[in-house]
Order: structure tokens, then C-alpha cells, then sequence
């Protein structure tokens, strides 16, 4: 799948077309975004690659602001793989330092909106201060119901699939399961995502065209789109441009169209 090209969408202001995707009516309930560019964004200008993640904060608030206007449900970011643990150690302690200043600066007002934030991932490996911010941005957003926000942070798809498969292991032992009750639905249960419609779209930014072992159960079905936007330069008015994109695709799950 090639990097989506300009469209007419870019001659239309961000609220016309927001308006444009509101009357059409077709808007996905769950929008996910592999957030990727931000290292290349910060050596075009000459910059260090931590300048590019600190930059990458203000278009995680455009795209939260803009999946509320637009009336998503749900939204989930790809900020920190398991792979990513792997990156030079300075770059990983200015990571674990951003999540706790993107908690700090946006907890209050995500909860003021009605945004109700989930982190997934393997967080034993979570620095303290890290894992602390995680828990207080989940315990003071816990009545939001306007967006349900999933971070997922030291995530990776194929683990998240096999800590399912050993639960599962460990219900068929103990009795609780029979090996033929095990179903999509079971093992959905037991992902992350358990009670979180899988994604409608799924959103790559910087034109690389890989899933990078995200969601690799719940986007069987995704619509995918790939910006050629680096993730710092991704705002609200390139999200709506995604959905109105979406809004013209022929979802057919598999099935003729009528």
C-alpha cells in the first residue's frame, strides 16, 4: 500500500471538513495510529532525536482534541514497543521523562473532557516514577465517557498474544475451560483490548507501510492508512482528512457488496 497522496480534502479548513465528515455520518468508533517519524522529523532539522518525541506531544493532543470533535469512541496510540526498550539508554530515559510530563501537563484536562485514558503493555518495566504517572492518569480519568483513550506502552502484539494463550492454557487446566469452548471470543476476552471494539482504522504516519506488531488480533479488519506525515506534523486536520478517507472505503468483511 503506497503513502496516501494529496487530496482535495487539503483545499478544505479544518472545520469544513470536519463538518463534511459529521453529515456524511460513517465515522470509525475506533481509531488506532502507529505514531512513527518523530527521529526523522528532528534530523531533517538537525536536530536531536529527542526534540522529535517532545514534538510528537502536541500532535498526541491534536489527534485526542480532533477524536472528540469528530465523535470517535475510541482511540489508540502505539507510543512505546517492547522492541523500542532496545534504543540507546538516553533515548529511553527521555521517553519514560516525556510520559510523565505528557501525565503531568494533560491528566487534569483529559479528565475535564470526559477522556478516559487506558495503558497496556508489559509495565514491570516501567521506571517507578513512570509506572506512578501510569496509575494516577488511569485512577483520575476513571469516570471519563466521552473517548476511551489506550496507550500502549512496552506493547507488543505477538506478547500480548501469547499472554492470552497462557491464560487460556491455564483455564483449560484448571477446569474452567474445555479446549472446544476456546473461540474468538475467549480469546479476545483475553487481550488487552477485552470489551474495546477492535479498530475500525488504523493510521500510519512517515509512510513506512509495516504493522510493527501492533494489534496484530484486533486489525484483521482495519481499514489502513498511510500518512507520509511524520508523526510531529500529524494534527487534527490530517486525522479528519483519515476519516473522510475512511468514510469512502467499501467495507465488505469478506462479503459481496449489494
Amino acid at each position: 500500500m503506497c503513502a496516501s497522496p494529496p487530496s482535495p480534502d487539503m483545499a478544505e479548513s479544518s472545520s469544513e471538513l470536519l463538518a463534511r465528515i459529521r453529515v456524511h455520518g460513517a465515522v470509525p468508533r475506533h481509531i488506532a495510529i502507529i505514531m512513527d517519524g518523530n527521529g526523522r522529523w528532528a534530523r531533517e532539522r538537525h536536530m536531536p532525536r529527542a526534540f522529535g518525541h517532545r514534538s510528537g506531544m502536541k500532535a498526541v493532543r491534536e489527534v485526542v482534541e480532533g477524536a472528540l470533535e469528530a465523535g470517535v469512541e475510541w482511540l489508540s496510540l502505539f507510543a512505546f514497543s517492547q522492541e523500542n526498550w532496545q534504543r540507546p539508554e538516553t533515548e529511553v530515559s527521555a521517553l519514560m521523562s516525556l510520559l510523565e510530563e505528557y501525565i503531568a501537563r494533560e491528566a487534569a484536562e483529559l479528565a475535564q473532557q470526559g477522556v478516559r485514558v487506558y495503558v497496556h503493555g508489559d509495565l514491570s518495566r516501567l521506571t517507578p516514577a513512570a509506572a506512578n504517572a501510569v496509575r494516577r492518569v488511569m485512577e483520575q480519568t476513571v469516570t471519563g465517557n466521552r473517548l476511551g483513550l489506550n496507550l500502549f506502552i512496552s506493547y507488543g502484539g505477538r506478547a500480548e498474544l501469547v499472554r492470552a494463550t497462557r491464560q487460556l492454557a491455564a483455564d483449560v487446566a484448571a477446569g474452567r475451560l474445555t479446549a472446544d469452548a476456546i473461540t474468538e471470543d475467549e480469546i479476545s476476552a483475553r487481550l488487552y483490548t477485552a470489551g474495546c471494539p477492535d479498530p475500525d482504522l488504523l493510521i500510519r504516519t512517515s509512510g513506512e507501510q509495516r504493522l510493527s506488531n501492533f494489534l496484530l488480533w484486533q486489525v484483521a479488519y482495519a481499514e489502513l492508512f498511510i500518512s507520509s506525515l511524520y508523526w510531529p506534523d500529524f494534527d487534527r486536520h490530517a486525522l479528519y482528512g483519515a476519516i473522510s478517507d475512511f468514510q469512502r472505503r467499501d467495507r465488505r468483511f469478506g462479503r459481496v457488496s449489494t
